[in-house]
């Protein structure tokens, strides 16, 4: 771990854009209100910020409660969805690229998801140029089978060759891409929400005390590596309990491994998921450390809530988790480590409010909405005005607006 020094504020970029407001539409997540994930939250947070700044912002939505077409000034258009986890989001995205190329079209859309490539090139031929999300390593995560892999290696490259621009959300995505296609990316990362404070009421009624529990969320699946957080816990000395939030609807035997793991230790508490969003800032506000085993993705949104809220981090060991701390944590490989960690932290409690109060003013230094907002409205800008990744791109002339 690298010593703790002062760092300076990140400096905010400068707005760049065409002369009026833009119009633009975001595809391919499950849209607003944000209650799933990073892709939903950025779509939300960035919106929300556009609108503000005079753009003309549609969300395209799925499965969502909140039925209204307008949310926090954003356009949102609900279209339906295939039911099965490897059609729902293909099944959703071309749904809502045929409705944006039906009606008058957007001055530049942002695509979410590697997976959705193959819809670039319809948006395209309307004359609607495409930035593209190109998420972590999806291919490497477990729950896909060989095919589902083979396919989000295939849609990496369609992608390369379709999208106007290639957004990465860390450093180490954008190598990836660097190295296996030679072409540059947007590096936009998340945003961190900071909470400064958090009422107890919910913590206590879980029988939890403020900065008296180690957290981890996840959801259940090989690469966030809970297992081997659960096993290097309960061989460690701790005292302070685990809590353990997440599920996983697609992989129950893994899930079993997880709770035969922590049967019979009642230092270990499995909630499930918990999707009340006040209860779930309470439980990283007031958490000794956060335990973070994801290693395939970039940067991660539960990651940077933990940073926003100040709390200290126990980090598997991958260059996307000590890049967003920038080392500012414990990492680990394995459940001894994961053991050794515990147990050192259960001697020495000086170290934990040094990091969270390091990891806090990293997060408000470094990742700020309204900057990740900021780079999101001049990517636009130079999509809209012909910019291209690809130097010999000629996007078809856009024909009349049809409503």
């Amino acid at each position: 771990m690298t010593s703790i020094l002062s760092r300076p504020v990140a400096e905010a970029p400068t707005a760049v854009v065409p002369d009026g407001a833009l119009r633009i539409a975001m595809i391919g997540t499950r849209g607003v209100p944000a209650s799933y994930g990073g892709f939903e939250t950025a779509v939300e947070e960035v919106g929300k910020r556009l609108v503000e700044r005079g753009h003309d912002i549609t969300v395209y939505t799925r499965g969502s409660e909140h039925r209204e077409r307008e949310y926090l000034g954003m356009r949102v258009v609900h279209l339906p969805a295939l039911r099965q986890k490897q059609l729902e989001t293909l099944s959703h995205t071309g749904l809502s690229a045929l409705h944006a190329v039906s009606r008058k079209a957007p001055d530049a859309a942002f695509v979410f998801n590697a997976a959705n490539s193959p819809f670039v090139p319809l948006l395209r031929a309307r004359g609607i140029p495409v930035a593209l999300h190109m998420d972590g390593l999806e291919w490497k995560r477990s729950k896909w089978g060989a095919r589902g892999r083979a396919y989000y290696r295939w849609a990496e490259q369609f992608g390369v060759r379709s999208a106007d621009a290639l957004i990465a959300d860390a450093p180490g995505i954008a190598d990836y891409y660097a190295d296996q296609f030679g072409v540059p990316t947007e590096l936009i990362r998340y945003g961190a929400p900071i909470i400064e404070s958090a009422p107890i009421d919910g913590i206590t009624a879980l029988g939890l005390r403020p900065d008296g529990y180690h957290l981890v969320v996840a959801r259940f699946e090989p690469e966030n590596h809970v297992l081997e957080i659960v096993e290097g816990y309960r061989a460690s000395g701790a005292a302070a309990p685990l809590v353990v939030v997440g599920s996983a609807p697609y992989a129950a035997e893994y899930t079993q491994r997880i709770h035969t793991a922590a049967a019979g230790d009642p230092r270990i508490r499995l909630l499930g998921g918990v999707f009340d969003q006040d209860l779930l800032d309470a439980l990283y506000f007031h958490a000794r450390t956060y335990v973070h085993g994801h290693s395939v993705g970039g940067t991660n949104p539960s990651l940077l809530r933990a940073m926003g809220a100040g709390t200290a981090v126990i980090a598997w060991d991958v260059n996307f988790n000590r890049e967003t701390l920038d080392d500012l944590g414990w990492f680990f490989e394995d459940a001894s480590e994961v053991e050794r960690h515990f147990t050192d932290l259960e001697l020495d409690r000086e170290q934990v409010p040094t990091l969270s109060a390091a990891v806090q003013a990293r997060a408000k230094d470094n990742f700020r909405w309204d900057d990740v907002a900021t780079a999101y409205e001049n990517l636009a800008g130079r999509i809209a005005a012909g910019s291209s990744v690809h130097a010999s791109a000629r996007r078809a002339q856009r024909v009349g607006a049809t409503v």
